[in-house]
């Protein structure tokens, strides 16, 4: 597995290019704006895009679907419960005032358990309700491609519509029995790992717990 990153928007968002460099497959995760930087990230990969993946339907994850798909129409994949955040993501960047546009509605529904595969990688998907009623991680080839449930030192946020504390903290519980050696790719901030973060984040480490808004 390559593993191509480009932190894009207003919001610092990384998305994710995964890459089998046998196969020359590829699968974006969370394209959350700056279509053109995406799109260059994958020429320079020399792949063939497959699909695009979501963690989660917040604006800052989906503001670069639009643009990458003009080029590239494959499907993209979201579990249906962040359906409603997908639909008002316009209306939520008027609110912050920053550009966007809507992308055309999702082809293709994630679930728990589902097995993904990019050429020959191989991802699990799990559902990690939280920070969004439909947020899921992709776990395999030693790598979590993550979105916003876990960062480096700190965890999403749980005071947005649709968050839900109590189910922020079961999902980081399931979380911390993953091994520790699982490269840790997040939603924003650097890369981390399931074992320093049990050593360091107290949130995972069970020293604190998500708190109610």
């Amino acid at each position: 597995m390559r593993v191509a990153t480009a932190m894009v928007g207003p919001f610092q968002e990384n998305a994710w290019l995964i890459i089998d460099p046998d196969a020359r497959r590829a699968v974006l995760v969370d394209p959350g704006d700056e279509p053109d930087t995406l799109l260059a990230l994958l020429d320079a990969s020399g792949a063939t895009l497959d699909a695009i993946w979501l963690t989660h339907a917040h604006l800052d994850h989906i503001g670069g679907i639009a643009g990458v798909r003009r080029r590239w129409p494959v499907p993209v994949l979201m579990h249906p419960l962040d359906q409603p955040l997908f639909e008002r993501g316009a209306s939520q960047a008027a609110l912050y005032g920053v550009p966007f546009e809507q992308p055309d509605p999702v082809n293709g529904a994630l679930a728990e358990g589902m097995r993904l595969t990019v050429g020959a990688l191989q991802f699990d998907v799990l559902h990690v309700p939280g920070h969004a009623p439909g947020h899921v991680i992709f776990v395999g080839e030693g790598a979590i491609f993550g979105g916003d449930l876990l960062f480096a030192g700190s965890i999403g946020r749980t005071d947005l519509p649709g968050c839900d504390p109590a189910a922020m903290q079961r999902s980081l519980e399931r979380i911390a029995t993953l091994p520790p050696e699982l490269a840790v790719h997040p939603g924003h901030g650097p890369s981390t790992t399931i074992g320093a973060e049990l050593s360091t984040n107290p949130f995972l480490n069970g020293i604190a717990r998500v708190k109610r808004a």
